[in-house]
């Protein structure tokens, strides 16, 4: 019979909550043997997970101070598993969705403006195609859960590719993690785009029209319109 050994990612997604939520504050030392009984994990277990957490900047370690969590200056704040795990905990989600509708708010809507100068043909008939599609989502909700929110996270994401700013297109994850996390944590499960399918189509057909300020206008509408 072989042996299991328990999954690295709840581990991590453990340790890493407690990072952001403060219950292991900044500063705090700790070493791989207290995650090992902790965790009831083997060594490499342990080990990996630390690199995990090394890798995204919330721990350091050292031959003679073991283990040290790190300040928040030094994580990756763009990191989707950080933002998740920010979004999941009651006392970080609230600063963290401002921070993402702020950086949102910053991006978007330059990036709608490009894509009307810049989208493919087929990006331009993909999200006239995906406008309808949230319209008909807003008068029916699909029996499907998740149908707006799957859709609405392709709309956005295709302008952000269409911008032709690779930078842009790079930053998709970490925008798109707050309408997912509104979708998974906030009180609107079943209705991610809040009365915001009118909009989505008239970005989509400037956008297609090529009126690259009045896109801009609309998409800055649509995330006041969110955020409100």
């Amino acid at each position: 019979m072989v042996k299991t050994t328990p999954l690295l990612g709840p581990v991590v997604d453990q340790l890493g909550t407690d990072i952001v939520s403060g219950n292991m504050a900044e500063g705090t030392r700790f070493r791989l043997e207290d995650i090992e009984k902790r965790f009831g994990i083997s060594r490499t277990v342990a080990r990996e997970a630390m690199r995990t957490l090394e890798h995204l900047g919330m721990i350091s370690s050292g031959r003679r101070v073991g283990l040290r969590v790190l300040p928040r200056s030094s994580w990756a704040v763009y990191d989707p598993a950080i933002i998740s795990w920010r979004l999941a905990h009651d006392k970080t989600r609230p600063e963290q969705a401002a921070r993402l509708n702020e950086l949102r708010l910053g991006v978007e809507p330059v990036a709608a403006q490009l894509a009307a100068r810049n989208a493919t043909p087929q990006q331009r008939r993909e999200l006239l195609r995906l406008a309808g599609r949230l319209a008909e989502l807003e008068t029916t909700p699909s029996p499907r859960v998740g149908d707006e929110l799957e859709t609405d996270l392709q709309f956005h994401t295709i302008i952000l590719e269409a911008s032709g700013n690779e930078m842009f297109a790079a930053l998709a994850p970490t925008l798109l993690a707050m309408l997912k996390g509104k979708s998974v944590f906030g009180s609107r499960k079943r209705d991610p785009i809040r009365g915001t399918a009118q909009l989505h189509m008239e970005l989509a057909q400037e956008i297609n029209a090529g009126e690259a300020e009045a896109a801009e206008r609309t998409s800055r509408a649509i995330l006041d319109r969110t955020r409100s």
